[in-house]
């Protein structure tokens, strides 16, 4: 007997195969919408599990779910091909270039080739993607580059980062981005149990837990708010603060917010000063109020948030004084979606990530699949109309907390992108990269 499963597969791959074959022959291919909304009426709606991968195991290959007749060599060689692109194509493809070497061992960092320096949101996805593809060599040398030009020691910022260098290794940004250090800690722990702990800096495990206990007891190491620096977490908010500096520490930014990766602290935090029981609670908790959090500053309609947001999740617009832009959904919110699914997919602790979800994509496919832009006002005014590689990538791999058909489409969007080049490719190809390995269920806990 043919399952049901079958038949949707044969018919799925017909589809796609006579797609194929009419654009091969030469003639008029149908507009791509047309062809998705084709092949999404035979596909069966997405069922996010409701038991995340941590405890399971299982990681959702998006692709395949999609496609079932792509192979994991397919799969594969999509990821490989951003790898080769990314971290050693040429002078308008890489973002990965080697910097020498010190006592430590070779140096690399990842360059903001739009911005022309170095960022510790690049750096510590770079470590993030490396640890993933199981390239030791890169992650290494990109945390000796960040561990020796960007991470402060015996200041009143020991154990934070400078978010912004210079290609030679000066400070130019001195304040965190708590991103950057977010990524650090979590990549670090990955290293650690994926490798095991080296020595010296090398000692990924210890690296990450001081790292760890700066952001959460920065004051406490202090003894006090030292010339404005704050701790990286808002103790009693349970929030992650959107720079730990006098007024930037009273508010915080949605797509900082990863309570996948607080699930994790939770359990490997080693703790500050023997508090280690109270500091895995903390990040436990932090977990639990992220994912509060994206309800109250998602729109109910659109589901979209704004870059920057109070703790109670209201839109922050005037900080630094730029006239109010980031109460909108702007190039930081692209992620904010992502960090949701990630979390539903390894812990699912919260349905409600589902309808978020599925609101935002029915907001994004009202838009034009092909062609939503990229930036808009919460209730879903367009501010612009470019159609940007990073936002398509993220909405893709949000598919990872959707239950509507639709989300086969921006699947199929993440599949059919290619690796972006020239001076503006560093944000896209980041997110590109890191969206691609999250579809293909290669973006794992360690």
């Amino acid at each position: 007997m043919t399952s049901t499963s079958s038949v949707r597969e044969v018919v799925v791959s017909v589809v796609l195969l006579s797609v194929a074959l009419v654009t091969a022959c030469g003639e008029e291919s149908p507009p791509a919408e047309a062809v998705q909304t084709t092949t999404r009426a035979l596909l069966d709606p997405p069922s996010p599990p409701s038991t995340g991968a941590y405890a399971s195991g299982i990681y959702r290959n998006l692709f395949k779910e999609w496609n079932p007749a792509l192979t994991d060599a397919d799969v594969q060689a999509k990821v490989d091909a951003l790898w080769n692109h990314y971290f050693q194509g040429g002078a308008t493809a890489k973002l990965y270039y080697a910097d020498g070497s010190n006592a430590n061992g070779p140096k690399a960092y990842i360059f903001d080739t739009g911005n022309r320096d170095v960022r510790t949101e690049g750096m510590s996805y770079g470590m993030m993607i490396s640890v993933q593809m199981n390239k030791q060599a890169q992650f290494n040398a990109i945390w000796n580059w960040a561990r020796t030009n960007m991470q402060y020691q015996g200041t009143e910022w020991d154990g934070y980062f400078a978010w912004q260098c210079n290609t030679r290794g000066k400070k130019i940004g001195t304040t965190p981005a708590s991103d950057g250090e977010e990524y650090y800690v979590t990549a670090l722990f990955f290293a650690a149990h994926r490798w095991g702990n080296g020595t010296g800096i090398y000692n990924y495990e210890a690296e990450a837990n001081r790292i760890l206990n700066a952001m959460l007891h920065k004051q406490d190491i202090n003894g006090g708010v030292v010339n404005g620096v704050t701790d990286m977490f808002d103790r009693v908010q349970q929030q992650v603060v959107f720079v730990p500096y006098f007024g930037s520490a009273l508010h915080t930014d949605p797509s900082y917010h990863l309570p996948a990766f607080y699930e994790l602290w939770g359990r490997w935090a080693q703790g500050w000063n023997g508090q280690q029981a109270a500091d895995r609670q903390f990040w436990l908790d932090a977990a639990a109020k992220s994912r509060q959090f994206f309800a109250w500053t998602t729109h109910p309609v659109t589901a979209l948030n704004p870059d920057y947001a109070e703790f109670n999740g209201a839109a922050k617009g005037d900080a630094f004084g730029d006239n109010g832009t980031h109460d909108d959904f702007r190039f930081d919110a692209w992620r904010t979606a992502v960090n949701w699914a990630v979390d539903y997919a390894w812990w699912a602790a919260d349905p409600n990530q589902i309808a978020l979800t599925n609101r935002l994509q029915a907001f994004f496919q009202s838009k034009g699949l092909t062609t939503y832009g990229n930036q808009y006002t919460l209730d879903g005014t367009a501010l612009s109309t470019t159609h940007s590689l990073g936002l398509v990538a993220s909405n893709g791999a949000a598919s990872l907390a959707a239950s509507d058909v639709r989300a086969w489409d921006f699947v199929s969007a993440l599949w059919s992108t290619t690796p972006a080049s020239g001076n503006y490719r560093y944000y896209d190809g980041m997110l590109q990269f890191l969206a691609t390995l999250h579809a293909s269920g290669k973006f794992r806990i360690y």
